[in-house]
């Protein structure tokens, strides 16, 4: 039931549609909020749209507060970047459309003190943009990305900061040959120093290989790792990385039962890569979280089942104590009713490395949001994140979640 309606999702969302440092304390829970009044001590904010934003798509610590994207809203419909602290939210930069970009998405990263984002559109040629933003809201692109063999839309482009330079990708643009999704080549790696020079360090052709890259890269041992959203062997998506210039496919998806469209990106841990696939898996599309060892022999630690478990999973995992931490976008509730008519507004899960799921919180839409949909951070004993929708006025929201039986450090 869920693969059309991810498909769409991917299609509109291609279409048009290393953490941060910190430093303690993050907004309490219950913390009042000077933007909005709520009625559920987890919402930190609700977004409005006009002018505060909506589709809040990443969180990041960074000087003791959180700090985001919105893609759309704000003053100029556009998107915005928003910071939450203790005593409120406020918006720090609204997007124009133009040449400072559009549809910012993913979270932010903090090199030298200094924020840098993407946005999927706007810029120069209305590709899409890096951008760097301070604490106090200015603005300014440091690279616009040109389409063709350059790469273009950097969907979910959350960056990766290794050894001074930005690492990221572009889901379309690249090799001029592929066309997956209707999308105008199949996307690219890049990095980009501060400074604004690029350089593209792949581009993607499809099938076997992988196409439309969505999600952080991360670096193990100075080799850069990623996901595609389709291509790889049977088009639905693959596990890739990047080492020494040259590329290698460590896994492509069948769909089922091992999942497919692994949208989020893959974290690390002791040699082993964890990561989800949105859709895909042994229960009616609705997702999975699986494992990868170094050489390429997955595992399916969990297939969603829609409820009471929930299902679509798009977010990167957060992994802490032992313990992986997610959300899925859909699911959960099956007496909700949310996005799109859909049953269940989605969870926050907790799995083992083993594979033990744990449904740990089910959102209702109102007030606490809808279709939780960027990676958690974790903070002690309490996780933060965002949800795409629902919330006070169905813009999307921010949220905290303390955890049962965990010490704050």
């Amino acid at each position: 039931m869920w693969r059309k309606n991810i498909a769409v999702f991917c299609i509109v969302v291609l279409a048009g549609c290393a953490r941060a440092g910190n430093s303690m304390p993050l907004p309490p829970q219950g913390a009042a909020d000077a933007v909005s009044s709520q009625t559920d001590d987890r919402v930190l904010y609700s977004f409005k749209g006009y002018p505060s934003g909506s589709g809040p798509t990443g969180l990041t610590a960074f000087q003791g507060a959180l700090y985001g994207t919105a893609a759309e809203g704000g003053a100029h419909t556009f998107g915005s970047v928003f910071v939450r602290n203790s005593t409120g939210a406020r918006m720090l930069y609204n997007f124009e459309g133009g040449h400072d970009g559009a549809e910012p998405e993913g979270a932010l990263v903090a090199l030298n003190g200094t924020l840098y984002g993407t946005t999927g559109y706007g810029g120069a040629r209305g590709d899409g943009t890096v951008f760097t933003i301070d604490t106090a809201g200015v603005e300014r692109v440091i690279y616009s990305f040109k389409g063709g063999m350059d790469g273009a839309t950097p969907i979910l482009g959350t960056l990766l900061v290794d050894n001074g330079r930005l690492y990221g990708t572009t889901s379309a643009g690249g090799d001029s040959k592929c066309h997956v999704l209707s999308s105008d080549g199949c996307g690219v790696v890049f990095s980009v120093t501060p400074s604004g020079t690029e350089n593209v360090l792949h581009r993607f052709s499809g099938n076997p290989q992988g196409a439309n890259p969505v999600g952080p890269l991360i670096d193990v041992h100075g080799a850069l790792y990623g996901t595609t959203a389709s291509g790889g062997a049977y088009n639905d998506g693959s596990v890739f990385k990047i080492s020494s210039g040259s590329l290698q496919t460590l896994y492509s998806f069948k769909g089922y039962p091992d999942g497919a469209v692994p949208y989020a990106g893959v974290i690390e841990h002791d040699g082993t890569i964890y990561g989800t696939t949105a859709v895909g898996g042994a229960y009616d599309d609705s997702g999975t979280v699986f494992s990868l060892s170094s050489s390429g022999t997955e595992r399916v630690l969990h297939s969603f089942k829609g409820y009471p478990d929930g299902a679509v999973p798009y977010d990167q995992l957060t992994y802490a104590g032992g313990v992986l931490y997610g959300t899925t976008q859909f699911g959960g509730d099956a007496g909700k009713k949310c996005t799109g008519g859909i049953l269940g507004c989605g969870i926050i899960f907790s799995i083992t490395t083993s594979g033990d799921e744990n449904v740990l919180y089910q959102f209702k839409g109102v007030p606490d949001g809808t279709s939780p949909w960027s990676s958690l951070i974790r903070e002690g004993a309490v996780l933060y994140g965002t949800t795409l929708s629902g919330g006070a006025n169905n813009k999307g929201s921010i949220f905290s979640f303390e955890l049962p039986g965990v010490k704050a450090r």
